[in-house]
């Protein structure tokens, strides 16, 4: 018996999730899935994505809490493994209604230290657009 294939979505993410993209995959286990984001805003800058879909931050409730926090561990280990530092990085979620694609994902940018204006201004931190992975682990 043959596996069925994916069909593809209209959510972009779970099409790269469920390799109908042609992108690449930086790391992936049986819940999550990481890639560079095409828009970096900075030297590295990648995106950390449940595998399930979820649509964002606001979809998330208290059974998805060890989700989060192991797409931040995940986060912070791929960090770790292109020699960056967490202190020099920055980390979150866009709230909405402010997000470009209806699919949860964890912003991973650094060195925050260069990221440009535009950069700091769409990834703020802890503004009314993005959040920190603490403050939506609170929202839990």
């Amino acid at each position: 018996m043959s596996t069925p294939t994916a069909v593809k979505s209209s959510c972009v993410f779970c099409n790269i999730v469920n390799k109908l993209e042609n992108t690449e995959i930086l790391y992936e286990d049986d819940d999550v899935c990481v890639f560079r984001d095409i828009k970096p805003a900075s030297d590295f800058h990648i995106l950390t994505v449940p595998k399930r879909h979820i649509e964002d931050a606001k979809g998330l409730t208290a059974a998805d809490k060890q989700l989060v926090q192991h797409m931040l561990d995940v986060a912070k280990e791929l960090l770790s493994q292109n020699n960056l530092s967490v202190e020099d990085a920055r980390l979150g979620y866009h709230w909405p209604p402010f997000r470009s694609v209806r699919h949860l994902h964890l912003h991973t940018i650094a060195p925050e230290s260069s990221m440009g204006f535009i950069g700091r201004m769409i990834f703020k931190r802890d503004s009314y657009w993005f959040v920190s992975p603490e403050y939506l682990a609170s929202r839990l």
